[in-house]
């Protein structure tokens, strides 16, 4: 059974919330307008998770009341809603750490020792885990989220502000806390140990928690959630142009997320569409992802090991198709590609089939969960046995 159990630990104080929250540490990049606006925040949570002195920012925020400490054990349902009348409903919780031979917590994803390093010295300076890996799980969870949110009071309602710099600005936020004793903490406690957990982000911060010999990580669990397309803009060794008469080619009007097994070019010339010529039957070389480094890459003059070298590649949520065509009109790259996005049973195929191969993972750079996770929603301990 997958265990999970109440959080405990430092959460804001209801009236700095907005301020302590912050977007996750690997969505702010160095020298952006975004991290010079969170420096200048005292109350950001940003001085634990990036800044040079964790420990030291910890202490400072709990000194002057930003945090709190909070170690009665609870819940805490998460309500985003952005858009146009968009909502995601999930909750945070402590779960319990277990090796991946357990299959209590199905990964999809490889991970790298220099990002997982960093997550370990962070947790280990601080004893605390600042943020939550991304659970999917295929239990009946949302009827208790709402039945908690239509029946009790918010103990944080407010609207991130982030001065438009970060995909997370403007969303409204609610959360509620539910005591682990109480009949709805019971009842998600139960529910989660009917079905193991999938990782849907944040494998390098579970795969820390593991290495790191934790008990328990902070986690937020949703019963579902939109994937959206992580699409490219491009350099190859070769130009587009040259090699566009060998790829099974068409114009199209604009640039737009195409139908599955469909991949949309866009140029300073104009728009195309490609149609996949091979979809084989295995759950990882039918993704669209694969079939594009497959049967386009080459052409390009690009192969797998260049696909996290910025002169090659850059990446983009579906959502900043306008972004990736500016960054081809300026001559930053010659193209951009925009990709159907990943279904959830897709995403569980693949983790499913890494049970029995651990070779079996998703593609790098295949899926964006939107929107993200706000950090210092909670500040977990790392052990609560």
């Amino acid at each position: 059974m997958t265990a999970i159990t109440g959080l405990r630990g430092l959460r804001p104080h209801p009236e700095h919330v907005a301020d302590v929250t912050a977007p996750p540490y690997d969505v702010i990049k160095p020298g952006t307008e975004l991290e010079a606006l969170l420096q200048n925040n005292d109350k950001s949570v940003y001085h634990v998770t990036l800044g040079p002195d964790a420990p030291g920012a910890l202490k400072a925020l709990l000194e002057n009341e930003s945090l709190i400490e909070d170690n009665d054990g609870a819940y805490y349902v998460y309500e985003q809603s952005y858009g146009d009348n968009l909502k995601r409903l999930g909750f945070f919780a402590a779960t319990a750490v277990s090796d991946y031979s357990e299959h209590q917590v199905i990964r999809h994803e490889k991970t790298f020792d220099d990002k997982v390093k960093g997550r370990i010295a962070l947790a280990q300076s601080i004893g605390h885990t600042t943020g939550p890996v991304f659970f999917l799980t295929k239990s009946a969870v949302t009827p208790i989220l709402n039945a908690i949110c239509d029946s009790e009071e918010p103990l944080y309602q407010f609207t991130s502000d982030f001065n438009g710099l970060s995909e997370l600005h403007g969303i409204q936020n609610r959360v509620f806390r539910v005591s682990q004793d109480s009949e709805h903490g019971k009842q998600l406690q139960s529910l989660i140990a009917e079905n193991p957990l999938y990782i849907a982000d944040g494998h390098h911060r579970y795969h820390a928690a593991l290495k790191n010999e934790q008990s328990h990580l902070l986690s937020y669990i949703v019963e579902d959630a939109k994937i959206l397309a992580y699409n490219r803009v491009i350099n190859g060794t070769h130009s587009f142009d040259s090699i566009k008469d060998k790829l099974n080619i068409k114009a199209c009007d604009n640039f737009h997320t195409p139908e599955k097994h469909q991949f949309c070019i866009y140029t300073k010339n104009g728009s195309y569409l490609i149609d996949a010529i091979d979809v084989p039957e295995d759950v990882v070389g039918r993704l669209d992802c694969s079939i594009l480094e497959r049967e386009v890459y080459p052409h390009l003059g690009l192969n797998h090991s260049m696909i996290v070298d910025p002169k090659h590649f850059d990446y983009y949520a579906e959502s900043e198709l306008e972004a990736m065509q500016a960054s081809v009109d300026k001559g930053d790259y010659d193209i951009a590609v925009a990709l159907h996005p990943v279904s959830i049973d897709e995403l569980m195929a693949v983790a499913d089939a890494g049970l029995e191969n651990s070779d079996i993972v998703m593609p790098e750079k295949s899926t964006f969960f939107a929107p993200k996770i706000l950090t210092g929603l909670f500040i977990n301990k790392n052990n609560l046995d």
